[in-house]
């Protein structure tokens, strides 16, 4: 028999914790473990921290996030003097997706910087240099501008843009902070698929004008048009695979929840009934409910953590179920956050993915200390000690 007992580091007294380890309060605790009582056999220190209280949110944004630099969109050939097509752009290598950081050795901003440098450069009878981000390689190209008898400019035969805009759901504001975290998954360009690497962005609430149903096969969404008359606004500070973070500029009033509401951990999160808030017209928001039909805690890198099915009759007759623009969509479950929507199953729209909310917190830094990994698969095997301390554990 393995016994576990547990006390603080000042030394007090030690006292059997039998199936369960329950902190009340944070600070610095240590548990020893003994076989039979009488062998120790190892002394484990927690830092215990308190879960951060949050406000849901499930409020419509709008979203524009400005790259760092100008990205590749496709090509457009250049009609020259002499009549023929050309695209020197692509001649010289370049690549729908790649990131333009800079032309001539200036930082390239927008797309009208570049437009700039590179008239400069074709009635200058020279190449522009660019530097290029493709996929985490720098790269050099030179390329000469051609005079587009149609457009009376130079070109090199690129279309490219500088900022992305979309329309999703607010997941969570901290109040002591502001910071909050939304969509639940990166922001891809749509025309290139590729994550947008962020340089800034701004957030604000939008206005649900319609929504189109989903149906099998065929993904519905959101119609949204920017509130400018919203309180709701904010930074867009990062782009992550677990969403994007960033501070409001004030607090708005909720108004479903008067408090905060506790983040849940991965462990407290089940399968059953839960709530999920998001708009449907306006900037009404609204709770239906969901059921968490299965968890997956061993998926390493989130957006699928959970499995949800649409149960309330209004949202699936209004919507088909899960639709774009829903994705940050929080979901509660035993007054907990325990997560956000982020996907919609393609063939079955009343199911979809979402995150755990212990993801997003963790990501924005509003959770501190590590995260508790799975590890009874692959090279991280525990021993039967490990394995029965790091479940005998409970948090609240």
């Amino acid at each position: 028999m393995v016994l576990v007992t547990a006390g603080d580091r000042g030394g007090g007294e030690s006292q059997p914790i039998g199936k369960g380890l329950r902190f009340t309060a944070p600070g610095t605790f240590q548990a020893r473990v003994a076989l039979h009582g009488l062998i120790p056999l190892k002394t484990l220190v927690f830092e215990v921290r308190p879960v951060p209280r949050v406000y849901p949110g499930g409020q419509a944004v709008g979203l524009l996030l400005h790259a760092k630099g100008v990205i590749v969109i496709g090509y457009a050939d250049v009609i020259a003097t002499d009549g023929s097509r050309v695209s020197p752009a692509a001649r010289a290598g370049l690549m729908v997706g790649d990131l333009i950081l800079s032309i001539d050795g200036r930082p390239a901003t927008s797309d009208q910087v570049v437009k700039e440098a590179i008239c400069r450069a074709g009635r200058e009878g020279r190449p522009v240099v660019l530097q290029v981000n493709r996929r985490g390689r720098l790269l050099r190209f030179e390329v000469q501008p051609r005079l587009c008898r149609r457009a009376g400019c130079y070109r090199i035969g690129l279309l490219i843009r500088d900022a992305t805009a979309g329309v999703g759901t607010l997941t969570f504001y901290h109040p002591e902070t502001r910071l909050y975290g939304a969509l639940g998954h990166v922001v891809m360009d749509a025309t290139t698929a590729h994550p947008v690497e962020l340089a800034k962005g701004s957030l604000v609430e939008a206005f649900i004008q319609g929504v189109r149903p989903g149906e099998k096969g065929k993904p519905g969404e959101k119609i949204g048009v920017i509130n400018e008359n919203s309180s709701l606004s904010g930074t867009i500070e990062s782009n992550t695979e677990y969403g994007i973070f960033g501070h409001l500029n004030r607090l708005p009033e909720h108004p479903l929840f008067k408090a905060p509401i506790p983040v849940a951990l991965a462990h407290q999160v089940h399968p059953g009934r839960a709530q999920m808030l998001t708009v449907l017209a306006g900037n009404r928001l609204e709770s239906f409910d969901v059921e968490i039909q299965r968890l997956n805690p061993f998926y390493d890198r989130g957006k699928k953590d959970l499995i949800i099915r649409v149960t309330d009759p209004r949202l699936l007759h209004f919507t088909g179920g899960i639709i774009q623009g829903m994705s940050g969509s929080p979901l509660i479950q035993d007054g907990r956050l325990v997560g956000a929507v982020t996907h919609v199953f393609i063939s079955t729209p009343e199911k979809g993915y979402g995150i755990f909310a212990e993801r997003m917190v963790r990501a924005c830094g509003l959770l501190a200390f590590p995260e508790a990994r799975p590890t009874f698969f692959g090279k991280h095997r525990p021993s039967l000690l490990q394995a029965v301390v790091k479940y005998s554990i409970k948090q609240e």
